[in-house]
């Protein structure tokens, strides 16, 4: 991306400054002044979030656990491959672990300072735009903290040992990254831990070493992925592989000592892929599993390729425990294969995985039992339609959460909830066969992508061959439910 302008001669390498005459000014490699990426990308939910500068290509993520304890620090290095998109004289990473030992740029060694959650690089010669590098962050530290429904997020530790829930924004309290949904990237993750113990990582083992007590597992996930959505789970676990399901490998992590009775359950996800592949199409991914911790976290997570629950989900009845998984899985499509844009887009995730949980309840036959006394998803649907007002007052609209003060603000029931009813009154208005087109279309066009709520509604409007935006942004973004399709004499209760 570089080109000579009149007499300007310009030098493509770091730090070349040259004065032309008669133009009195410099010419910099990547055209543009160097001048710092921002802390922040301006995420109206979490606006120090990410960083501005550059776009991340690939991470080599390296984890040391000294121990056979799951309460101790863990050490690291991360590799960041990464493109710069201005001329940067410093750009940040997103880190809020313990410390930090040494940073280098392009095998050169840089400064750093720490600010809060960032850590503030400056390279020893500025990097043009266009320019692809790498950044190194070696010897950093990070402490994990008890699992428990009032922390409900993080680097976390049980009586087992550890595991990442880094959703929305907790993966860099672990490792530093660019930890924003818009900036996707492939992963290679090795977890070195004592003999006896066992590391897994989203995507496929591609290497396992033994070494002067010390077993190294390397795992590769080929497909882009978010940073709130990287797994690593280190301690004394089992883990089991059953019959693939089409292509799709499948591999399931829990505590040794609950093997025999977590392995069976979690095995129902087998039949959950074939179903929801009937809905929307292909896994996105190579493999699938399910892990199982013994802690009480209060909620299930999707990270990719490995979907996060507690054993007390795994304690509930049957017609409990499917439609929860069927909702992680449907997640592997809805908000890991295709990410949110922004936080604000978080019901894409939350509403399509809803949607699929509910859907799957009724066609078992549970769902009078699950969702206790609606016969169905219509009656279910009705009665959220007439709580729309009350929610939408309480939490914000459905693509625009009001805060993001915890974490259940932005994951609130308008967001659950009130995102599967936007999609039925999307199925009420432009029939079931083109409401399916257009669900298969986004997890097609948008597969490895961040996508926003405009991207949505402007697909939506092309298979059906109508402008749906005047109707899906006020389903979507109205701070009052607008009417039903179909259903004339459905009513809101008004807020209060």
């Amino acid at each position: 991306m570089s080109a000579s302008i009149g007499n300007r001669l310009l030098i493509v390498g770091a730090a070349a400054v040259v004065a032309v005459a008669g133009v009195g000014a410099p010419a910099y490699a990547g055209g543009s002044r160097p001048s710092p990426g921002s802390a922040g990308l301006g995420d109206r939910l979490y606006p120090l979030l990410g960083n501005g500068g550059y776009d991340v290509r690939n991470y080599d993520l390296s984890l040391r656990y000294a121990a056979k304890d799951p309460k101790q620090a863990v050490s690291g290095d991360v590799t960041i491959t990464a493109v710069a998109t201005q001329s940067l004289s410093r750009f940040d990473l997103d880190f809020g672990g313990d410390s930090v030992a040494r940073v280098d740029v392009d095998g050169h060694r840089a400064t750093f300072t720490r600010s809060g959650d960032e850590l503030v690089i400056t390279p020893s010669r500025y990097l043009p735009r266009g320019h692809h590098f790498r950044v190194t962050v070696s010897g950093f530290q990070a402490t994990p903290i008890e699992a428990n429904a009032d922390s409900p997020v993080g680097f976390v530790t049980t009586q087992d040992g550890t595991v990442l829930a880094g959703q929305p924004n907790e993966s860099h309290l672990l490792f530093p990254s660019n930890d924003h949904p818009s900036d996707k990237a492939t992963y290679t993750i090795t977890l070195t831990e004592p003999v006896g113990w066992t590391g897994t990582a989203n995507g496929v083992r591609v290497q396992n070493r033994v070494r002067n007590g010390y077993v190294s597992d390397t795992y590769r996930e080929s497909k882009p992925m978010a940073s709130e959505l990287v797994q690593v789970a280190v301690g004394d676990f089992a883990v089991r592989t059953l019959p693939s399901v089409g292509r799709t490998a499948i591999r399931d992590v829990v505590p040794r000592r609950l093997a025999s009775t977590l392995f069976p359950l979690a095995a129902q996800e087998r039949d959950h892929i074939t179903w929801m592949e009937k809905q929307v199409g292909q896994y996105p991914f190579e493999d699938y599993g399910s892990l199982v911790i013994d802690a009480n976290l209060g909620f299930a997570l999707e990270t990719q390729t490995l979907s996060l629950y507690d054993t007390g989900l795994f304690a509930a009845p049957e017609y409990v425990l499917g439609p929860v998984m069927v909702h992680e899985l449907a997640h592997q499509w809805f908000g890991d294969s295709v990410a949110p844009k922004s936080w604000s887009d978080v019901w894409q995730n939350e509403g399509h995985a809803t949607w699929y949980e509910l859907l799957y309840s009724e066609q078992s036959g549970t769902f009078s039992q699950y969702e206790r006394g609606y016969a169905d998803r219509e009656a279910y649907f009705k009665h959220v339609y007439a709580n729309g007002d009350k929610y939408r007052a309480a939490f914000g609209p459905v693509a625009a959460p009001l805060d993001s003060d915890s974490v259940w603000d932005v994951f609130n029931q308008n967001v659950y909830d009130g995102g599967a009813l936007a999609l039925y009154a999307l199925q009420q208005k432009i029939g079931a066969a083109k409401f399916q087109q257009v669900e298969r279309d986004w997890v097609s066009i948008y597969r490895g992508k961040s996508a926003s709520t405009q991207d949505y509604i402007a697909l939506a409007s092309r298979v059906a061959h109508q402008d749906l935006r005047p109707f899906l942004n006020a389903w979507l973004y109205g701070t009052t439910t607008p009417p039903m399709p179909g259903h004339p004499d459905w009513t809101v209760t008004p807020a209060s």
